[in-house]
């Protein structure tokens, strides 16, 4: 499975950005796909992951909210209410269980930056 996220960008706080991941491969309906982000000199930190059910890290709920088009291979991160903290570079990755553990995801894409401004 290869992956593709994209849609970054720079905005300023309270605004919203949706990140999308695109997959390769007939087989990826059947992969949990999850999204992390790492920021400067901090560890790659979990934010949301889909399978069957969808989870995210308590830092971005009611924020953030993953969905996938298995038709279209593609994973979203629809983020709202973007706060400076959000700052990152966010990656997706493709794994077979479900897990906030980066070290569970096989397949990781190149990563996508994002600013949020104060």
């Amino acid at each position: 499975v290869q992956l593709q996220a994209y849609g970054g960008g720079l905005v300023q706080a309270g605004g919203f950005l949706r990140l999308s991941c695109a997959a390769s491969g007939r087989t990826f309906s059947s992969y949990v796909v999850g999204w992390f982000r790492q920021a400067p000199g901090k560890e790659r930190e979990f934010v949301a992951a889909t399978g069957i059910n969808t989870y995210n890290a308590d830092s971005v709920k009611g924020r953030f909210t993953i969905s996938r088009d298995n038709a279209k291979n593609t994973v979203y991160l629809q983020m709202n209410s973007l706060e400076p903290e959000d700052t990152a570079v966010y990656y997706c990755a493709a794994g077979v269980r479900f897990s906030t553990t980066k070290d569970d995801y096989y397949y990781w894409g190149q990563g996508t930056q994002v600013t949020v401004s104060s």
